[in-house]
């Protein structure tokens, strides 16, 4: 079995999260090979990050995860999380693909699909807004007041990658839950704890469509979500006879409902599970890099993409397999935050050698960012 713990808003609370997750262990005598955290997970490396991050001033609390990046402390768990809408933006940005943000704590990318023990999870970035949907990945620290809330909305791009997916998807996991997903649950019980979603529930209009669009799309075992403060359980039958349990989990706070053990069956080996890359992602990157945007124009993506070949998937296969622990960050500006690509030549060099976090795998897909 892999057992892992999901976790719905981090707000940067590691050292609370990983202590509920050793309590997990204990009390049902197991090992939590993986922790999912399902965004607002807030990778503060320090107060500079502020700067990249859409909160409040009053809001700004540095948390626990700049330990784990400093390497005064360690995740005990193999730690996989999306963005949400409160991020470190200008970091996450870094790793538009995805990459290790610390030790053993993984960010997926503003898409991505990886293996962990046989198990393959997808994930999705950010939460949906129609006026952003179709737009290049336009902004760039320094942010302005409105770059820095439309830098963690969803885009079309990274959608349309995920639906070129073919096979079983086990795992899902989107900020923002996936539209409709209401009327599969008890919408009864859902009212009672949050009565101001009738209206949205009713026009149809409370998740995001295009995680509804992939959600049927790929028909994953599972699909998890956070963004709204609640839990919430619900099962969604498809018309091929296969089924996907959705749920949403609470953030992190005492007395709230923000983490789930699921086990699941493993189809290889008995061997610690590793992370590994997804050959057909990696495929798919590559073949759809061309599209990648960084203009604020509307980016118009072909109606039916060319799917991946086998021959393609076994190139990536010969290519890459586990994903190497190559955390090494650069020094920090001393301005930080949204200035951290400012400044001295030889820190830009570092830090531009840290954003291709693994360079075999830049050079074969082509990608030190988007493109111009």
């Amino acid at each position: 079995m892999l057992n892992v713990v999901v976790e719905g808003c981090s707000h940067g609370e590691l050292d609370p999260i990983y202590a509920s997750v050793a309590r997990i262990e204990e009390a049902a005598s197991i090992k939590v090979d993986l922790l999912l955290c399902c965004g607002d997970f807030q990778s503060l490396r320090d107060a500079g990050d502020f700067e990249g991050m859409a909160v409040p001033a009053h809001h700004r609390h540095l948390a626990s995860f700049h330990d784990y990046y400093h390497g005064r402390k360690v995740a005990p768990v193999l730690t996989i999380f999306i963005g949400g809408n409160h991020e470190a933006s200008n970091y996450l940005q870094e790793l538009h693909y995805g990459g290790w943000v610390a030790p053993n704590i993984y960010f997926l990318g503003f898409s991505g699909v990886v293996n962990v023990g046989g198990i393959r999870i997808g994930g999705l970035t950010g939460i949906y807004n129609h006026r952003h949907y179709s737009l290049g990945h336009f902004e760039a620290p320094p942010y302005s007041p409105d770059t820095l809330r439309s830098v963690y909305h969803v885009r079309e791009y990274d959608v349309y990658k995920l639906a070129q997916l073919t096979g079983k998807v086990d795992i899902m996991m989107s900020h923002d839950w996936p539209r409709g997903i209401a009327r599969h649950g008890n919408v009864g019980r859902l009212l009672q704890r949050k009565s101001y979603f009738r209206e949205e529930i009713e026009d149809n209009t409370l998740g995001s469509p295009p995680a509804e669009q992939l959600l049927h799309m790929l028909k994953p075992a599972y699909w998890f979500s956070a963004h709204l403060h609640t839990k919430f359980a619900a099962l969604v039958k498809h018309d091929d006879g296969t089924e996907t349990r959705f749920l949403a989990l609470d953030k992190c706070l005492p007395n709230r409902e923000f983490l789930q053990l699921v086990s699941l069956p493993r189809p290889t080996g008995r061997g610690a599970p590793v992370l590994r890359y997804d050959p057909e992602w990696l495929a798919i990157v590559k073949k759809t890099h061309h599209l990648l945007s960084s203009h604020r124009g509307n980016v118009y993506l072909p109606t039916e993409c060319e799917r991946v070949t086998d021959e393609e998937i076994a190139d990536v296969r010969k290519r890459f397999d586990r994903v190497p622990h190559n955390f090494n960050p650069p020094p920090r500006p001393h301005n930080g935050g949204a200035g951290a690509l400012q400044g001295d030549p030889q820190v830009l060099d570092r830090v531009c050698s840290f954003i291709m976090h693994t360079g075999r795998l830049c050079v074969y897909v082509y990608v030190c960012g988007p493109r111009a």
